[in-house]
C-alpha cells in the first residue's frame, strides 16, 4: 500500500547526490592570498620575478602555502590574514612601481569539484569582509555636460542645413545664437523648434544682430540628471563585473548618491583603483599651429613649458608631448561598441570603434574639414589622460574607425573592455569609506553557523522525543532540506549575507512545521481507528493541501520582499523563497520515501512508532 515507485526514489537519490556535490565546496572555505599583476597589460609576472618574490618572502621567515603563476599574474597563498598582510608589505617593497600588489581571498575548493562547476556560495560584505563606498554624483556637472552636448548638436544642425550664424556660444546654462540676417534667424528658430523640442527658445535684443537664447526645459534637466545617475550605476556595474569582483552591490541611495560594496576586497586602495578606472574616449584635433616639425617630437619645445592658450598638453603612449585643442569633437558617450582586433595592413593590435548616428555625423564632418591634419584619440581615466594615437586624417570617415598605437593584444582587450563599459555621465567623489575586516566577517559566520546548528539540534531533540521514529525521519528530512537549500544557493551563485543566515534558520522552522502537520495527521487517523498503513497514507495525503496552502501564502510574502526590497531585505527574501520550495520537497517527498522504506514493505503493521497516541486520546477526551 505504501510503496514508492522506483522513479521517485531515483529522483530523491539524484537530488541528494547533486546536492552533496554542489554543497561540498562550502566546507573548504577561502585562503588569504596576495596577487601580483602588472600595472599595464604589457607588464607580466614571469617565473624569474615569481622566484625572486618567493625567496624574499621565505627570507623574512613567512611560511608560504603555495604559489601559482597564470596569465601573467602571480598568486601567493598563506595560512592566515596576519601572515598575508606581512607578506604583502615585503612583496610591495620588492616589485617596484610597475606592478599592482593586492590582498584577496581565494576559494580552496579542489580542482576536481571546480571542473564539475561546483563553487561555494558568494558571501556578502558582512560575512566575507570587504569595502563599502558611498559616492556623491556631481549633478551640476551632469547639467553642464548636457548644455555642452546641446551646443554641439545645435552647431552641427545649423551647419548641415547651411544656416549662417555670426556667433554661437554657451553662457552659463544657456546656448546663445547670433545672426546678422533676420531670415537666417527665423529659419534657425523654426528648425530648432522642430528638431530639438527639449529646448525652449526666446529672442533677445542684441543691437544690430538678432539673438536667440536656448535653454533646456526643467523637466528635461531633471530627467537627464536621473539618467546620468543610472548611467553611472550601470557603468560601475559593468566595469566591476568584468574585472571579476564577485557579486558587487551597486545601487542608488537618495537622489544623487551611489552605494558600492565589494565583498572580498581587503585592500581599499585597490578597490578605489577599480572604481576609478572607468575610462572613456575623447577625440580632439591636434594643435598643429604650435608644432615645430613633423613626427613624434613636433611639440618637444613645450615639454617643460605650459600649454598655449586654447590648448591642453598631454603625453602619448611613448611619453612624447602632444598639444591638443580644448574643443572636444566626440566623447565616449557616443560609443556603441568597441572590439579588439588586428590591422589588416601590419597585423598590429587595434580597437575597432562604432559610434551612434550623432557621433558618426560629427566625425564625418570633422574629418571632411580637416583632411591631412592630425586627430588625437585620448583615453581619459580618473586623474589621467593618455593620447593613445594622433594619426593624420587620410580620408573622411564616420560611424566606424580604428584606434591603433596599442602595445599588445591584451592591452587592446582591456581598452575595448573599458570603452564598452561606458563613460561616467557625471563625475563622482567618494564621501564615505568603510572597511569590514575578514576577522569580523569570520565572527559573523561563526555566530550565524552556531545559531543554525543549535536551532537544528533543539528541533531535532524535540521531534525525536515527541514523535519517536517518525521524529527521527523528520530530522533526516530536515537535514536533507538544509542540504538542498545550501546546494541551490551554491548552484545559483547567490550571495549569502547575515540576513540570509537568519532566513536559513527560519527555513528550518518552516520545514519542520510541515513534518509536524503530517505526524499529527497520522496520529489523528490512528486515533480514529484506521490501520497503521491506511493512517500513514491518509496522513500524508490530507496534510498535503494544508502544507501547500501555508507555504504558498508565505512564498507570496517572500516574493513581495524580493520585488520591493533591497540590500539585506532582498538577501533574506532570496534564501527564504528557496527555503520554502526545498521544505515542501523534503517534507512531502523525502520523508514519505523514508517512511515507505521503513513500513511500506510489510504486509501487516501492528504498531507505528509515532509517540504515545494513547496519551493523546486521553488528552482529547
Amino acid at each position: 500500500m505504501n510503496k514508492y515507485p522506483i522513479w521517485k526514489y531515483a529522483i530523491i537519490a539524484v537530488a541528494l547526490l547533486v546536492s552533496i556535490v554542489y554543497a561540498t565546496p562550502n566546507l573548504f572555505g577561502e585562503a588569504p592570498v596576495v596577487q601580483v599583476s602588472g600595472a599595464r597589460a604589457s607588464v607580466k609576472v614571469d617565473d624569474a620575478l615569481r622566484a625572486q618574490l618567493e625567496a624574499a618572502v621565505k627570507a623574512a621567515g613567512i611560511a608560504l602555502a603555495g604559489v601559482d603563476v597564470a596569465e601573467g599574474q602571480a598568486t601567493f597563498h598563506f595560512a592566515d590574514t596576519d601572515t598575508q598582510i606581512k607578506a604583502r608589505e615585503i612583496i610591495q617593497a620588492k616589485v617596484g612601481p610597475g606592478y599592482v600588489v593586492a590582498l584577496n581571498l581565494q576559494s580552496s575548493t579542489p580542482a576536481w569539484l571546480q571542473a564539475l562547476g561546483a563553487k561555494p556560495m558568494y558571501l556578502g560584505l558582512d560575512l566575507r569582509g570587504g569595502v563599502h563606498f558611498l559616492l556623491q554624483v556631481d549633478m551640476r556637472a551632469a547639467a553642464n555636460k548636457s548644455v555642452e552636448r546641446y551646443l554641439g548638436d545645435v552647431r552641427s544642425l545649423l551647419r548641415d542645413k547651411k544656416i549662417y550664424y555670426s556667433g554661437l556660444a554657451r553662457e552659463g546654462d544657456r546656448v546663445t545664437m547670433r545672426f546678422r540676417e533676420r531670415d537666417q534667424r527665423d529659419a534657425a528658430q523654426k528648425l530648432i523648434v522642430k528638431e530639438m523640442p527639449d529646448l525652449t527658445l526666446r529672442e533677445q535684443d542684441g543691437g544690430e544682430e538678432s539673438v536667440i537664447v536656448a535653454t533646456i526645459r526643467p523637466e528635461v534637466v531633471k530627467r537627464e540628471q536621473e539618467l546620468a545617475l543610472q548611467q553611472n550605476i550601470q557603468t560601475l556595474r559593468n566595469r566591476v563585473n568584468e574585472l571579476g569582483v564577485a557579486e558587487p552591490i551597486i545601487q542608488q541611495q537618495g537622489a544623487d548618491r551611489i552605494v558600492v560594496q565589494l565583498a572580498g576586497v581587503q585592500d581599499p586602495g585597490r578597490a578605489k583603483e577599480i572604481l576609478g578606472r572607468t575610462a572613456t574616449l575623447e577625440v580632439r584635433m591636434v594643435s598643429e599651429e604650435h608644432a615645430s616639425g613633423p613626427g613624434q617630437n613636433a611639440f618637444a619645445a613645450y615639454q617643460n613649458q605650459p600649454a598655449p592658450f586654447g590648448t591642453d598638453k598631454y603625453l602619448d603612449a611613448e611619453g612624447a608631448t602632444v598639444l591638443v585643442k580644448k574643443t572636444v569633437v566626440i566623447t565616449g558617450d557616443r560609443i556603441k561598441d568597441a572590439q579588439p582586433g588586428f590591422d589588416q595592413r601590419d597585423n598590429r593590435p587595434v580597437v575597432s570603434m562604432q559610434l551612434d548616428d550623432t557621433g558618426g555625423r560629427i566625425m564625418r564632418q570633422t574629418t571632411r574639414e580637416n583632411l591631412k591634419k592630425r586627430m588625437g584619440m585620448m583615453l581619459v581615466e580618473r586623474n589621467s589622460v593618455v593620447v593613445l594615437t594622433w594619426p593624420v586624417i587620410q580620408e573622411e570617415f564616420g560611424n566606424r574607425f580604428q584606434i591603433s598605437g596599442i602595445g599588445d593584444v591584451q592591452e587592446a582587450r582591456n581598452l575595448a573592455l573599458l570603452l564598452r563599459a561606458g563613460a561616467l555621465a557625471a563625475p563622482m567623489d567618494i564621501i564615505e569609506e568603510r572597511t569590514v575586516g575578514p576577522s569580523l566577517g569570520a565572527e559573523n559566520i561563526t555566530k550565524g553557523f552556531r545559531s543554525v546548528v543549535y536551532g537544528f539540534i533543539a528541533i531535532g531533540l524535540f521531534m525525536i522525543a515527541y514523535y519517536a521514529l517518525f521524529g527521527v525521519i523528520s530530522v533526516v528530512a530536515l537535514a536533507a532540506n538544509l542540504l538542498f537549500l545550501i546546494a541551490l544557493l551554491s548552484m545559483l551563485q547567490a550571495t549569502l549575507t547575515l540576513p540570509g543566515i537568519a532566513a536559513i534558520a527560519l527555513a528550518i522552522g518552516m520545514a519542520i512545521d510541515a513534518n509536524v502537520l503530517i505526524n499529527e495527521r497520522v496520529r489523528e487517523e490512528l486515533r480514529a481507528g484506521m490501520s497503521p498503513q491506511m493512517a500513514i497514507q491518509a496522513g500524508y495525503e490530507r496534510a498535503f493541501d494544508t502544507i501547500f496552502d501555508s507555504n504558498i501564502t508565505t512564498l507570496i510574502a517572500g516574493l513581495a520582499l524580493l520585488a520591493f526590497g533591497s540590500g539585506p531585505v532582498r538577501g533574506f527574501a532570496v534564501v527564504h523563497c528557496l527555503g520554502i520550495l526545498t521544505s515542501i520537497f523534503s517534507a512531502v517527498m523525502v520523508s514519505r520515501g523514508i517512511v515507505n522504506l521503513v513500513y511500506g514493505g510489510r504486509r501487516k503493521v501492528a504498531k507505528v512508532s509515532i509517540g504515545n497516541t494513547e496519551w493523546h486520546k486521553k488528552a482529547a477526551a
